[in-house]
C-alpha cells in the first residue's frame, strides 16, 4: 500500500457537500476521487480536462457577462496601464 500524506484543502461548503454526495453514488469518497484527480493531472501533465466558459454563456448573470466584456475590452486597452509589482500600484494610487 502506498504511503499517504495527511492534506489540507479549502472547499466551498455547498460545492463539497454536493461533490461528496455525487460521489457517494458513485462508490468513492472525497479522497478517492481527489486521488484520482491529481494521478490523472500527472499522467496527462496538467488538468485533465478543458478549462472553459460554457457553450451557453446564457448560464452566466447580465452582470457578470457585462463584467467579462469589460475585462476583455480592458485587456485590448493598450492606454491601460498594467502592473507586475503590486506595490507600485499602491504607491501609484496613494499619489
Amino acid at each position: 500500500m502506498a504511503v499517504t500524506t495527511p492534506t489540507q484543502i479549502r472547499i466551498e461548503e455547498n460545492t463539497k457537500k454536493q461533490a461528496v454526495e455525487l460521489l457517494e453514488g458513485l462508490g468513492l469518497n472525497l479522497s478517492d476521487a481527489v486521488n484520482m484527480f491529481l494521478r490523472q493531472v500527472i499522467l496527462r501533465r496538467g488538468i485533465p480536462f478543458e478549462v472553459a466558459y460554457p457553450e451557453d454563456m446564457r448560464e452566466f448573470k447580465p452582470e457578470v457577462m457585462e463584467a467579462m466584456e469589460e475585462a476583455k475590452r480592458i485587456s485590448r486597452d493598450s492606454k491601460v496601464k498594467g502592473y507586475t509589482d503590486i506595490d507600485k500600484l499602491f504607491e501609484e494610487l496613494d499619489s
